[in-house]
C-alpha cells in the first residue's frame, strides 16, 4: 500500500503513540523521515531514534519523550501538504509560537529547523511546525 502523505502519516502515528502514552513507535522508514527525527532528536523533543532493516523494509522506531508524565511535543502540525505546498523566504520564515517551537524546512542545503535556515539565510518548503 502506498502512502500519499507518507509525513502525515509519520506525524499521525507520534501524535496517537502519545495520546495512548506509548514508550515507542514503529513506521516505515525513508531518508527524509530520517531527518526528520534527527531534528526531532537534537531539539530535545524525542529521545532516541533508530533504523532497523529486518525482511528487506526499513523500519523507522521512535522513542518516545514524555516530562512529568505528559508528552514534550504539545503541538505537531503538517503545514505543507501534498495538494498545497507551503513555501518560504529566508526573511519570511515564521516563528512557532514566539520561538519556544521549531518549523522543519526543506532547504536546497538540505533539512533544517526554521533558526538555522535563517542563519544561512536560505529558504524552502515549510515541512511542519513543533512545539
Amino acid at each position: 500500500m502506498s502512502l500519499s502523505d507518507p509525513i502525515g502519516d509519520m506525524i499521525a502515528r507520534i501524535k496517537n503513540a502519545q495520546v495512548r502514552n506509548h514508550k515507542k513507535v514503529a513506521l516505515p522508514s525513508s531518508n527524509f523521515k530520517v531527518k526528520i527525527a534527527d531534528i526531532l532528536k537534537s531539539e530535545g523533543f524525542i529521545k532516541d531514534y533508530k533504523v532497523d532493516t529486518e525482511n528487506n523494509k526499513p523500519t523507522l522506531s521512535i522513542d518516545l519523550k514524555y516530562y512529568s508524565g505528559n508528552p514534550v511535543i504539545s503541538t505537531f502540525e503538517r503545514v505543507s501538504k501534498p495538494g498545497r505546498r507551503i513555501f518560504s523566504s529566508a526573511d519570511s520564515l515564521p516563528k512557532i509560537n514566539g520561538g519556544l517551537g521549531i518549523a522543519i524546512v526543506s532547504t536546497p542545503k538540505g533539512v533544517m529547523t526554521d533558526i538555522e535556515a535563517r542563519k544561512l539565510k536560505v529558504g524552502g518548503e515549510i515541512i511542519c511546525k513543533v512545539f
